[in-house]
């Protein structure tokens, strides 16, 4: 009788033990994470995720400045995220600001070809594994026109992303809209305040100044996150129960 109520009292205890979960961020250098971030104004989206989250929820930021899906892979990067991968984790996955590079052989790829090839393969590996792949479209640019329009500037690139994501039944967020939508309601000048705008002469960092319609401030990075965790509430994926309060 002594060994049975052990027993229960280990189970009880196992299962009141709150699970862990492993997310594996795979992108850009808009979801990088950035050196010197004491001092450097530039912060990734996912550099900034690990904020919103309690200590059950480790984050493995494996997204490197200048990457596409193509170059991604052929360096390696995506074995390593295989290598490191176990059943029950997450991979967020999200490409598109390099592959459209027509001028960088190394990084380009075609948006209805290679592209869509290359996301299949990481999606249908990652399901190998047991694990869950999520699909990212791209973060808006601040391309906003002479007449105070923001204009698109990843073209079929997101298309692709959420027609694979539809055709393999894997979770797709789509930021190009939510961050477009946020975009547009600041509008053309307190946008600047998301992305790298620094005045000459205020950061160290950047002495002459900067201005950057793509990667994002801390604020920036943080506004991004959120929309990208709110987008994902849509999926009740268990992970967001360790979510900060």
């Amino acid at each position: 009788m002594r060994f049975f109520q052990i027993c229960f009292m280990v189970l009880c205890l196992c299962a009141c033990q709150p699970k862990e979960y492993t997310l594996h961020l795979v992108g850009d250098s808009t979801m990088a994470d950035k050196e010197n971030p004491e001092f450097n104004p530039e912060f990734g989206w996912g550099q900034v995720l690990p904020e919103f989250f309690d200590g059950n929820v480790t984050i493995v930021n494996h997204a490197k400045n200048g990457r596409s899906t193509k170059s991604f892979i052929e360096e390696g990067r995506w074995q390593q995220v295989m290598d490191d991968l176990n059943a029950g984790d997450y991979v967020f996955i999200q490409f598109g600001h390099n592959d459209q590079k027509t001028n960088k052989p190394e990084r380009y790829t075609n948006a209805y070809s290679s592209y869509r090839a290359n996301l299949e393969k990481m999606i249908t590996e990652v399901k190998a594994a047991d694990a869950t792949p999520i699909i990212f479209s791209s973060i808006v640019r601040r391309n906003f026109n002479g007449s105070g329009v923001l204009e698109d500037t990843h073209g079929a690139y997101p298309f692709v992303a959420r027609t694979i994501a539809k055709e393999m039944n894997v979770p797709f967020i789509d930021l190009q809209v939510s961050s477009e939508k946020l975009v547009n309601e600041l509008g053309d000048e307190p946008s600047k305040a998301l992305y790298l705008w620094v005045p000459a002469d205020t950061n160290d960092y950047f002495p002459k100044g900067k201005q950057d319609n793509t990667h994002f401030s801390k604020q920036g990075a943080q506004a991004m996150c959120q929309l990208a965790l709110d987008e994902m509430k849509k999926y009740r994926f268990n992970f967001l129960n360790h979510l900060k309060k």
